[in-house]
C-alpha cells in the first residue's frame, strides 16, 4: 500500500496496488456462481469470477463494515440526544462515465451485500429514471445533451433521496426504458425501507447547483467512482454501440431503430462516435470527471474492465 501516485502529497486517499487489495478477500469465500454473475454483467463488460473475488468481494465486506458502524452510531447519537432511534437505509452512490461499467458494479455489488450479515436487503435504484422526459427536453431544447446535470429532475430526484434517508416506506422512483430512450408513464419503482439503498448514475456527486444549498451526495453515507482513461472509455462505448447495432437496435420499438435502417455498419460506427466526441466526452470532461475527488472510494480501471488501482479516503 502506497501514498496516492499522481495526486500530490496532500491527497486524501490512500492508494492500494491490485495485488494487496486482492488479499483482502482470499480468506472469504466467492458466494456467487457464474451463472448468477453472467446475469449480473452488462453488455460489453469483463467480468470473471477471478475479478470478483479479488476486487468487488472485499469492496463489499468494506461497505457492509460501514453500514453497520454508521447504524450503531446512528443509534448511539440518538440516545444521547434522547430521541427515537430509527433505522434509517445506508446510501451509496456511485458516479462514472458512461460505459465505464457503474451498472455492472451496482448490480454485483447489490448482490454481494445482500449475502452479509449486517445488510440483508439492499435496492438499487438508477437516477436514468429521474432524467427530464424527451418530449420535455426537446422543449427546453436540450435533448442532445441528456445526460448533462441539466437533464435531469433535480428536485424530484432529491425528494427521493431525501424521503429514503428519512425512513419512509414505499418512496416511487420513476422507471427509464433503455429501448425506447425514454421515462415510462404511470411505471415506478417502489423501495420499502432497505438495509441499503445503491443510486448509480453519471451525475450523483455533482455539488450543489448555484444558488442551491443542497447536492444529492448531501445524503450518501458512502460515494464510489469508477475511473479510467478516456480511451478506454470511448473503446468500451464504441464496441458496446455496435453490439446494440446487431441486436437491441433491430427491435422495431427501439428509440434508435431507424438508424440501422438509414445506416450501414460504417456509417453507423461514424455516428457512434460523433455521439462520443460531440456529448458523452464533453459531459465526462466537463461534469463527471471534476466529482471523481469527492468520492469515498475511486476503483481505477485498465483494459478489459479490470480493477488496478483502489484508492480509498482516508478515515
Amino acid at each position: 500500500m502506497s501514498g496516492a501516485q499522481g495526486l500530490g502529497e496532500l491527497s486524501p486517499y490512500l492508494a492500494i496496488e491490485r495485488d494487496d487489495w486482492a488479499e483482502l478477500g482470499k480468506n472469504t469465500q466467492l458466494p456467487l456462481t457464474e451463472a448468477e454473475l453472467n446475469n449480473l454483467r452488462s453488455l460489453g463488460d469483463f467480468l470473471d469470477l477471478k475479478e470478483v473475488s479479488e476486487v468487488y468481494l472485499p469492496v463489499s465486506h468494506l461497505l457492509s463494515l460501514y453500514a453497520t458502524q454508521t447504524q450503531d452510531l446512528h443509534r448511539t447519537s440518538s440516545e444521547f440526544l434522547n430521541q427515537k432511534s430509527d433505522r434509517t437505509p445506508f446510501i451509496i452512490g456511485i458516479a462514472g462515465s458512461v460505459a465505464v461499467g457503474k451498472s455492472t458494479v451496482a448490480r454485483l455489488l447489490k448482490e454481494l451485500m445482500s449475502r452479509w450479515a449486517g445488510t440483508p436487503r439492499v435496492e438499487l435504484v438508477t437516477t436514468d429514471g429521474f432524467l427530464y422526459p424527451n418530449a420535455e427536453l426537446e422543449r427546453r431544447g436540450i435533448l442532445d445533451r441528456k445526460g448533462f446535470p441539466e437533464s435531469y429532475d433535480r428536485k424530484k430526484l432529491l425528494k427521493f433521496v431525501s424521503d429514503i434517508k428519512s425512513g419512509l416506506s414505499g418512496v416511487k422512483a420513476p422507471v427509464y426504458s433503455h429501448l425506447s430512450y425514454d421515462i415510462v408513464p404511470g411505471e415506478f419503482a417502489e423501495v420499502t425501507t432497505p438495509d441499503v439503498l445503491i443510486l448509480e448514475g453519471l451525475n450523483v456527486l455533482q455539488p450543489p447547483s448555484i444558488g442551491q444549498e443542497l447536492a444529492l451526495s448531501d445524503f450518501f453515507d458512502f460515494t464510489i467512482y469508477i475511473d479510467a482513461e478516456p480511451k478506454n472509455i470511448e473503446k468500451w462505448y464504441l464496441s458496446r454501440f455496435m453490439q446494440l447495432w446487431t441486436s437491441a437496435f433491430t427491435n422495431p420499438r427501439s428509440y434508435f431503430h431507424r438508424l440501422t435502417n438509414e445506416l450501414n455498419q460504417e456509417q453507423a460506427v461514424d455516428r457512434a462516435q460523433g455521439f462520443w466526441r460531440d456529448i458523452n466526452l464533453p459531459n465526462l470532461r466537463e461534469n463527471i470527471e471534476p466529482t471523481r475527488s469527492r468520492a469515498t472510494l475511486v476503483m481505477r480501471k485498465g483494459d478489459e474492465h479490470r480493477v488496478e488501482r483502489v484508492l480509498l479516503r482516508k478515515i
